[in-house]
């Protein structure tokens, strides 16, 4: 009687494992729902950024555009039209015709700072800005445009910024050689949407140079619109953190004390035609402006949220592989814990989590990374020691979190070898977690 009631025994500590392992297997699931709230308040946190990044651009300026200039001369277009009697008449109409620069070249220098509302950064610059080019003849011919019908004495020189809040100046635009000042451009036959003019008298039959400087502010992004048949671009900045967006600069330099970049564009890559006739949204369209607009956006050396939020992503591998080493553990040291104070254990390590938001927006990413982690760390191995009552399975478990939370880490920080250096590291958790397991006889738990 007494050997079938052992193993009776035997048989019911064994299912007991099994038992105990699927119910830790349900909590790690159930750890998932607090760890997506904690990545909406991540969520939150970031859009209540960009709100006071916007409220920061309203009272500065927001991002810039540099658009055009653009050569704008009206001509009078005849008009025939037939009434209900079926009788013609003809009147004239003033039309305008659009010319791009044959050369432009843009000369930025950018001054960068960041603005603090509260915990909240936002990045703003001051920006002076040189543009100098010329344009050629009208190709009056090739628009069918009779030349004794253009108004050239009503030339128009036309640019335009994103936000011109942000202009410091009254642009002054030297055209062969003269200054003109320049005013609102009026809302018709307008190609920008926020425009400026100088009116003058173009030689007929001939091309002429311009020049003119932007003293510009603006926030986070400073763009420009490849408009010359030629388009060089030069910036300068003491920002030392630039992302360049949809273009990559030709040439670039970036260190700890700032960047200077150069673009150069060829008509080949512009999706406007060098003149056109009417058409007053031929700049403005949408996907074609994209196409040609590119530039630089000034970036916060350190996006905290983007890494917490990165950070979270792994908080279910976090949680995996600290309660199977705490199970193993467990079984090693013949210690038995109970499910509660896994659930302690669980919760101590989604508090983590809002300890590092919270830290990171005071006091950066890495320093409040430090800090959570070395705090969850010394909370959690001091509860395991006082468990298992056992001062060096306390250290032991204490150096496996140590390791958990540097991968994690190391993870965060890179980039694109991110995958490949994560795959290997957990090959090689799963081989160590397949050797401490040959030592464990579950028969006899």
């Amino acid at each position: 009687m007494i050997g079938p009631i052992e193993k009776q025994s035997k048989w019911y500590e064994g299912s007991a494992i099994m038992i105990k392992s699927g119910v830790i297997a349900v909590m790690i699931l159930a750890l998932l729902i607090p760890s997506a709230w904690i990545q909406d308040l991540v969520t939150e946190r970031e859009g209540y950024q960009q709100g006071m990044v916007k409220q920061v651009s309203n009272e500065w300026a927001g991002d810039q555009t540099i658009q055009g200039p653009v050569l704008a001369i009206p001509y009078k277009l005849s008009i025939e039209e037939t009434d209900a009697n079926k009788k013609t008449t003809t009147h004239d109409e003033i039309n305008m015709l659009y010319v791009l620069p044959q050369n432009l070249k843009i000369k930025a220098d950018v001054k960068g700072k960041s603005m603090s509302r509260g915990v909240y950064d936002a990045i703003v610059y001051n920006s002076k800005i040189d543009l100098q080019g010329d344009f050629p003849v009208p190709d009056l011919k090739a628009l069918g445009i009779d030349e004794a019908t253009v108004l050239y004495d009503k030339a128009r020189l036309v640019f335009g910024v994103t936000d011109m809040n942000g202009l410091k100046n009254t642009p002054v635009i030297k055209i062969a050689g003269q200054d003109y000042t320049t005013e609102p451009a009026a809302t018709g036959h307008n190609p920008f949407a926020n425009g400026l003019q100088a009116r003058f008298a173009l030689q007929k039959g001939q091309g002429f140079a311009f020049s003119y400087q932007l003293d510009l502010r603006g926030s986070n992004n400073l763009q420009f619109l490849h408009t010359g048949k030629t388009t060089d671009v030069e910036v300068n900045s003491d920002w030392a953190h630039p992302n360049f967006d949809n273009r990559t600069p030709d040439n670039s330099n970036i260190t700890d004390k700032g960047f200077t970049a150069n673009w150069r564009m060829s008509y080949f890559k512009r999706p406007f035609p060098q003149q056109w006739a009417g058409d007053d949204s031929v700049l403005a369209a949408g996907k074609s402006r994209a196409q040609a607009t590119f530039g630089v956006r000034l970036q916060l050396p350190i996006d905290q949220y983007r890494k917490v939020m990165r950070t979270t992503k792994y908080s279910t591998l976090v949680i995996l592989l600290t309660f199977v080493s705490l199970f193993l553990t467990e079984l090693i040291r013949k210690k038995r814990i109970h499910l509660f104070n896994y659930a302690l254990i669980g919760a101590a390590m989604i508090v983590y989590y809002t300890l590092l938001l919270s830290f990171s927006e005071q006091l950066g990413f890495n320093w409040s990374y430090l800090i959570s982690s070395a705090a969850t760390i010394a909370l959690i191995a001091w509860f395991t020691g006082s468990l298992l009552k056992n001062g060096s399975a306390a250290a032991l478990f204490a150096g496996i979190l140590t390791v958990f939370y540097g991968f994690i880490y190391v993870l965060v920080q890179l980039e694109e070898l991110s995958l490949m250096v994560g795959s290997l590291a957990l090959f090689i958790v799963v081989a160590a977690l397949m050797y401490f397991s040959r030592r464990i006889n579950f028969e006899q738990h």
